[in-house]
Parts: structure tokens; sequence; C-alpha cells
């Protein structure tokens, strides 16, 4: 049947997981039974015969070591063996076969095959579902079918067992119908069937799930994915706009002040296509984008801006957001600096706190009050919202953003994502921002 054939599917970590303990509960459950027979063998064995007795001991002995072994030896581990949930029910049937078989040499037939011990094929065979796959449920199914069938032909060829036709008279007389046991047979045969059936059933609702959810968590990715693009693709524009008027503004009174901030514009959008595809860069080609950025600022502005980055040692190939950095420091000079009628700095900071990487922005600008004033003015604050945004996509509740005044005057943002190792790349074109770099500008 096209339902039982091999199949290539291999079961995803969850259900992997919930067989091993489902296996753990099963054997615990078999440690229980075997204990209780144990206990009522014992009970028993003044009033049984010796050869009675000495089968039990055959039986149950082996059994009860073997569960207690596992537990000794398996049990501590995260997982138990693989193999463990095939050999355990193999166990448990022989068992059974041989308990009934033992029955019948040590006393009688009839005995035997009237022990309700011939109930515990189903017991087995009800525990595959959880703890097996399809091969393993079809191999036990068949297994146990097969060792019950050897066992009636084993006790009718040595004539252990008295047959009778009429069931009737099986009872009154003692002895056996061929029809009864040939009922077992198929109970057995149909019990195994529905059990094998009842795991395939358990993939195939766990492969669907999987595969619904693995396409579910496609889209979510694609969309975040496509939501992140546009939040970096709104950032450019912002820059560029800004960027482009401010290059006007110097054509008329230094065109060569205009054309040099056209070239460094350009070499600066070269490095922003660079990583255009990527959501994550290290930090040191973070600070080449803003040594760009503030090459360009120095263009417009002469003396009246500081602009300084202190980086601690080892944290350059730290992985952030690409385009951090720069709508940052643009916010703190075009709403914080710029405003001013003096001079003014921003400090850009990076170290590592423990498992996290810290970064602030920082400026001595015209203050919370005026700076909020100017930026709905100008329906400005992009930087800030779409980085906020992009945070939480990536990281989610594993990130912190404070943004607000100083004590001492000016603003002041703070960053703390994971810290994560990428991989540095040479500085492009010279843009390389080191711990001690000061650029001035005149507003």
């Amino acid at each position: 049947m096209q339902l039982f054939a091999a199949s290539p599917f291999a079961p995803p970590e969850s259900l992997r997981l919930r067989r091993d303990r489902a296996e753990r509960i099963l054997n615990g459950l078999r440690a229980v039974v075997v204990f209780l027979l144990t206990g009522a063998a014992l009970m028993y064995a003044p009033h049984l015969s010796q050869a009675l007795n000495t089968a039990n001991v055959a039986v149950l002995g082996p059994m009860l070591a073997w569960t207690v072994v596992q537990y000794l030896i398996w049990y501590r581990h995260p997982e138990l063996p693989d193999w463990l949930s095939a050999v355990n029910p193999i166990v448990d049937v022989t068992a059974v076969t041989v308990i009934i078989g033992g029955y019948a040499v040590a006393q009688s037939g009839v005995l035997a095959l009237r022990s309700p011990i011939f109930l515990m094929y189903f017991v087995v065979l009800a525990g595959r579902p959880v703890a097996s796959s399809v091969r393993k449920a079809a191999l036990i199914s068949v297994l146990a079918f097969a060792e019950y069938a050897v066992l009636l032909g084993w006790l009718w060829a040595t004539n252990r067992v008295p047959i009778v036709i009429n069931p009737i008279d099986a009872v009154q007389l003692a002895r056996v119908t061929p029809l009864d046991e040939a009922a077992k047979l198929i109970l057995l045969g149909v019990f195994g069937t529905v059990s094998t059936y009842a795991t395939s059933w358990v993939e195939h609702l766990v492969r669907e799930a999987s595969k619904e959810s693995a396409e579910r968590q496609r889209v979510v990715t694609r969309l975040v994915q496509s939501e992140l693009d546009t939040l970096k693709l709104q950032l450019n524009p912002h820059f560029l706009f800004n960027a482009l008027n401010s290059a006007m503004a110097l054509i008329a009174t230094d065109p060569p002040a205009a054309e040099r901030m056209v070239s460094e514009l350009s070499d600066f959008l070269r490095l922003v296509l660079s990583t255009s595809s990527e959501q994550e860069v290290p930090l040191e080609r973070e600070l080449g984008l803003l040594d760009r950025y503030v090459a360009i600022q120095r263009v417009r502005f002469q003396d009246r801006l500081t602009v300084s980055c202190n980086i601690e040692d080892g944290v350059r190939a730290a992985l952030v957001p690409s385009l951090l950095l720069q709508p940052l420091v643009e916010n703190a000079i075009r709403h914080g600096i710029s405003p001013r009628a003096g001079a003014g700095y921003v400090q850009v900071t990076a170290k590592r706190l423990g498992d996290k990487l810290s970064i602030s922005i920082l400026d001595d600008g015209v203050g919370v009050r005026a700076r909020r004033s100017r930026e709905r003015s100008r329906g400005t604050g992009l930087g800030l919202t779409n980085t906020i945004t992009r945070l939480i996509h990536l990281y989610g509740d594993n990130h912190e953003f404070e943004s607000g005044p100083q004590d001492e005057g000016g603003y002041a943002v703070r960053i703390t994502i994971p810290f994560k190792l990428g991989r540095t790349t040479p500085a492009r074109n010279g843009s390389h921002m080191d711990g001690n770099l000061a650029t001035v500008a005149e507003v």
C-alpha cells in the first residue's frame, strides 16, 4: 500500500521530542506492569507448580532487569537512543509470546491460550502511534501477528492443545476451538493495521502542519524583509533630498563647494548601494558611511560643527543595522546643531557591555523643546521613527532604545542591541573613521 510506503519525510524536532517523551512514559508504564506482575507472581508462587514459577521467573526476571537497566543507562540523557523505540516493543511482544508458550509447556495449552496475558499484544500496539515511526509500527504489528500465529501452529503441531469445533463444547470440556483462535488472529491483524495507519496519519498531520508553518514563516519573513527594505529606501531619499538642497544652495555662492558636495554624495551613495541587500553590517562599514556623510557636511559647514567618534577596541566587527548611524547623526546636526547660533558637537560612542553592544549619539544642540518644535514644523523625525521600527523587527524585545534631553543640555540617543561579530571589510575610497576623528564645519 502506498500509505505504508517508505517516505523521505524527516520528522521535525517537535515530533521527535514528543516521541521521546512518549517512549519514556511507555517505559514507565512497562516498569509499573512488570513490577505488578512480579508482585503477583510472588503472591501466587506458593499456589503454583514449580514449572509455572520457573516460567514466570524466566520471563519476568529479564524483563525487570531490562527495564531497570534502561533507567540507569539512558534516562539521564536528554534523549533516548532512537533504536530503543523499536527494541522495547519487540521485547514486549516476544515476552508475551514466550510467557504464553511457557504456560503451555509448564501446565496446559488451554490455560495458556485463555490467559489474559494475550491482551498485552494490544497494549503494546496501542502505544505505537505516539512513540514510533510508520515503519516501526508496521514491524511491531507484523511481529505480533506472526509470533502468535507461529505459537498456535506449534501448540497444535505438538498436540499441546485439545481441539473441538463447537465453541460451547470448548468451554464445557476445557478445550480450544480454532474459530476462537482465528478470531484472535483477525483482531490482532486488524488492530495492527489500525495502529500502523494511526501512526501514518500522525506523521501526515505533522508533515502538513510543518509545511504550513514553514510557509507561514517564509511569508512573514518576506513581509518583514519588504518592510525593512521599505524603511531603508525611505532613509536614502530623505538624506538625498537634504543633501541636494544644500548643494543647490551653494551653486550660486560657491560653485566649487557645490561640486565637491555632489562628488562626496556620489561616493556616499556608492557605499549605500553596496550594502543595500544587507540588513546587518559590521560597525566598521557603518563608520565608513558616516565618514562620507561627514565629508558632505564638511562642504556645507565650515568651523561650527565637530563630529567625533569614540569606538572601543574590539567592537568594529560587531553587526549593527545598516544605515543606523548616518540618519541619527543627521538628525542631531539638522535639528540640534544647525539652529544654534554658536558652535556645537556630535559624539558617537560604541562599546561592549557583556553580551550587548551599546551605541550612543550625543549632541549639545538647542535642546528637546526647540528640537521638537523644529521637527514638527518641517515634518521630520523620519530617521528616529524608522530606526525604532527596524530595531523592533530585527531584535524584538532584545534591544533598548532611549532618546531625550541630556542633563547638561543637548540631546542623546542610546541604543543597546545583541553583540554579534561579523566580518570587517577594508574601508573604501579611504572612508574610515577612527576614534580620534574630529570634523569641523561652519553653519
